[in-house]
């Protein structure tokens, strides 16, 4: 019975493989699994009258409003047509050169990455604007595909983005538990604001490894990569303007809301509702705004929000249950004994996640795996920042990875059927080479993490 945290973890694992829905299957299996334990006499029911206090802290936790608003800010970008613009305007203006089309969709990527933070909408808006555009110019559908599902995973870790405010806000408890475990009862805290700027550099630094490589390419193998006529004098004159008029709006809203969070005049809550009105005034100016995408978008959202707080919940009940299996304990027994201490066992860690990245969402790893490990990793003096970035592009690297990425699904349903399946996983090796290129220059000087933080702090 000292192992029944993990047959709980193992059934748990095994249901989500079957596709029964995650909230249901975390909270129906610890909830099974602990009437077990009350029977058997190896699990304390006590640890389940704490759960009404986690459920209002979950209701009652400022941070995690900004979910919803951004999830709404990143969907009313999307209706507003602003990546269908500016990726037409972008690649009319760099088309002429080689790879132009190419850089564009990092680019644009990047801003949309920026503006809404989820992956799979990226890599299907991508995939349905640039794809069909490249491969008319006679791009190598490798490096087509590779280009978009690279620039779609790009939302994993440029912020603002979903998936860093969820895993900023269970970093943040793990630090403090973590803390108090060790005995210092005057926690440091960590905000979602600190993963935000920590996250900075390491996003920027990607996106130039990839803009690197398909220049690189256009050198290698220039047919791959064809340029679009010039365009005449009067034209380009134009299009410089029409450039501004569609990268200005945007950029602006990015950088009001990213500018409050990092100069601290606003929380990450607070400068979310600013996106979110930010955005819904960008869809007016365009003429891409009635009651009715209104009603789309808020239906959107609130079923996105809903999935991400059920998961939660579940997450949270699966998170007792665990515990009152003294699963914590086991977990941190395991890991202390690694060979190679403390870096052993964050190998193993992302080792695991990376793994779980094939069949798991983000959602489920941030709130399932993370507070199990958290506390134990950033109890070995892991710096928090440092550990939520490499989480983060470690798992940016798992989407992108044959055969189960997720990102490679989202583009396979939208290509079309001339592109085969092994061109998109051929495609995108190069690009995972540069990721666990990223990954070990973070790990090797974490001060590409936690160097901006520290500063603005200091």
């Amino acid at each position: 019975m000292e192992y029944m945290a993990l047959w709980l973890f193992a059934t748990v694992f095994l249901l989500l493989l079957s596709g029964y829905p995650v909230a249901f299957t975390l909270a129906g299996t610890a909830l099974l699994f602990a009437g077990i334990g009350s029977y058997t006499g190896t699990f304390d029911s006590a640890f389940l009258e704490a759960l009404p206090n986690r459920l209002f802290g979950i209701m009652m936790n400022q941070t995690l409003i900004a979910v919803p608003l951004f999830v709404f800010m990143g969907i009313m970008l999307e209706r507003s047509r602003i990546a269908e613009n500016l990726l037409d305007t972008m690649a009319m203006l760099f088309g002429s050169k080689r790879g132009g089309i190419g850089i564009s969709v990092m680019l644009v990527g990047m801003l949309l990455a920026a503006s809404t933070g989820i992956v799979g909408a990226t890599v299907v808006t991508m995939g349905l604007l640039s794809l069909p555009t490249m491969l008319k110019r006679g791009y190598d559908p490798r490096i087509a595909t590779g280009a978009i599902c690279a620039s779609g995973t790009l939302g994993q870790i440029i912020p603002p983005s979903i998936i860093l405010v969820l895993l900023g806000d269970v970093l943040s408890s793990a630090y403090q538990q973590a803390q108090l475990d060790m005995g210092i009862f005057s926690p440091e805290t960590l905000s979602v604001g600190d993963l935000f700027v920590g996250a900075l550099l390491p996003g920027l630094m990607l996106v130039g490894l990839y803009i690197s490589y398909l220049v690189l390419v256009t050198f290698i193998k220039p047919d791959a990569m064809p340029a679009l006529p010039e365009l005449d004098t009067d034209t380009r004159r134009n299009l410089k303007l029409q450039v501004l008029q569609e990268l200005i709006p945007p950029l602006t809203l990015i950088f009001v809301v990213l500018g409050s969070i990092i100069g601290g005049v606003a929380t990450p809550t607070e400068a979310a509702a600013v996106g979110a009105v930010g955005a819904m005034l960008l869809a007016i100016s365009r003429q891409q705004f009635s009651l009715q995408i209104l009603r789309d978008v808020m239906q959107n959202t609130t079923r996105v929000s809903s999935m991400v707080f059920m998961i939660l919940i579940g997450a949270s009940i699966f998170s007792l249950v665990f515990r009152g299996f003294e699963g914590d304990e086991l977990i941190q027994a395991f890991l202390s004994d690694l060979p190679g201490g403390t870096y052993g066992a964050l190998l193993l860690v992302m080792l695991i996640m990376f793994l779980l990245g094939f069949v798991l969402d983000f959602i489920e790893i941030t709130f399932v795996i993370v507070p199990i490990v958290g506390p134990v990793l950033l109890s070995m003096g892991i710096d928090p920042i440092w550990l939520g970035i490499l989480i983060a592009i470690n798992l940016q690297t798992s989407f992108l990875t044959p055969p189960f990425g997720f990102a490679l699904f989202y583009l396979r349903g939208v290509a079309p059927d001339s592109i085969k399946t092994t061109d998109i996983y051929r495609g995108v090796m190069p690009f995972i080479l540069i990721q666990v290129i990223a990954l070990g220059l973070i790990a090797y000087w974490p001060e590409i993490a936690t160097w901006l933080p520290r500063s603005i702090i200091n």
